[in-house]
């Protein structure tokens, strides 16, 4: 359904996928319902999509917001967000000196690879026949742009849209950016605290309660959590909740429950995404669970759409 861009890290909609109509749109409803829910997303969506959504919102009556509706245009510093190396070689293509249809030779057609079979689409009337030229680059840019973006994805944008706003319909969507909408869905990058997430963990199982967090395997954990490099400490977030990343409403509205699954073993900790639990067990000392908690961390496989 989507593909992914190594270089950007993004994923964007397959202009060549097999799937119906009704799968785009469920992946729309989840994104809304995601928002609804004030659930993260681990979803590598270019901020651009988020700007050519609430551009294409449906009016509604009522009254006027000091937000501005985003522009719908596509540019290329939109590309450049999901396929840098392209955007790179088209701006290139811009301010290059000499003699453009010379050197580029290229035609006003948009190539791409089809499940290994070459596809040329005219991105104009004769496209195939009208040369790029240093006086029509800009317009060529301009065109490849917008069907990259906008005319190869439509048959899947479109009922993404419709699943979207079919949850998140109505004016108080006016009253976000763009920006806040990719927040309340992906969460922030903010560096993690952990002594606020500390702060406002709960535990189950633990014999005492009230005593759980001097529990050691307990202790060990947050001093493992906020001892690693913050690379790792996304890790193990991700690993907990689904995402690296915290909910727009920073570290003290996520909570994290630590469960204990037992006494002593040999068994890695266990983690509980839909719940943001992971469940560690009364190992006897800190190298033990230090090498199974981050050897579970390394080897699991989270949930995303590349």
């Amino acid at each position: 359904m989507f593909v992914y861009d190594d270089d950007s890290q993004c994923c964007y909609f397959n202009p060549d996928s097999f799937e119906t109509s009704d799968q785009f749109f469920l992946i729309g409803v989840v994104l809304g319902l995601a928002i609804y829910n004030s659930t993260i997303l681990d979803v590598a969506l270019p901020p651009f999509l988020f700007r050519k959504l609430l551009a294409s919102a449906p009016n509604h009556a009522g009254p006027a917001t000091s937000v501005s509706r985003p522009t719908a245009n596509h540019t290329l510093a939109d590309l450049a967000e999901l396929r840098p190396s392209l955007a790179t070689g088209l701006q290139q293509l811009l301010d290059f000196d000499g003699d453009v249809q010379e050197t580029f030779c290229r035609d006003f057609v948009a190539e791409s690879d089809r499940y290994g079979r070459l596809r040329r689409v005219p991105l104009c009337p004769n496209g195939d026949i009208k040369a790029v030229t240093n006086s029509n680059r800009a317009e060529f840019v301009e065109l490849y742009v917008k069907y990259l973006l906008d005319t190869s994805v439509l048959r899947q944008f479109e009922p993404f849209k419709r699943g979207f706003f079919s949850v998140c319909g109505g004016n108080a969507l006016s009253l976000f950016r763009p920006e806040e909408i990719e927040l309340l869905v992906r969460g922030s990058e903010e560096p993690l605290d952990v002594a606020t997430l500390r702060a406002v963990a709960i535990y189950d199982g633990w014999k005492k309660k009230t005593s759980a967090e001097d529990e050691e395997a307990v202790v060990w954990f947050w001093e493992l959590f906020g001892e690693a490099a913050a690379k790792e400490q996304r890790a193990l977030l991700s690993f907990i909740t689904g995402s690296d990343r915290l909910p727009a409403m920073g570290a003290t509205s996520l909570i994290i429950k630590i469960a204990c699954l037992g006494d002593e073993t040999q068994r890695f900790p266990v983690a509980r995404t839909c719940f943001n639990m992971i469940g560690l067990y009364r190992y006897s000392c800190r190298e033990a669970l230090q090498s199974k908690l981050w050897r579970a961390v390394a080897e699991s496989e989270g949930f995303g759409l590349k």
